[in-house]
């Protein structure tokens, strides 16, 4: 599913026009990044959590030459599904 698929869908079913749905879609999924940004966790009740590790910096290798890179450290998106979602995916 796309994005504009999404868009679509919530316009079918908020009977909304597109363009509100698209802002209502943009500014959910514009939320979810801002509070990401802050380190914050977003849960959704039974959909799942998104949250933010660390991951450390470490070595890693060049695949075209095999020399040693250092790689730095980062931080990574997670997301963790609810149990209501893995329940209905394996129903």
């Amino acid at each position: 599913m796309s994005k504009q698929d999404l868009i679509d869908a919530v316009a079918a079913k908020c009977d909304m026009p597109k363009d509100k749905a698209k802002d209502a879609v943009d500014a959910m999924l514009g939320k979810i990044v801002e509070a990401m940004k802050a380190e914050t966790d977003v849960r959704i009740p039974d959909f799942g959590t998104f949250k933010v590790t660390k991951r450390k910096a470490r070595e890693g290798r060049n695949p075209a030459t095999g020399k040693t890179i250092q790689i730095p450290a980062s931080n990574v998106p997670k997301f963790s599904p609810a149990k209501k979602l893995k329940d209905a995916l394996n129903a």
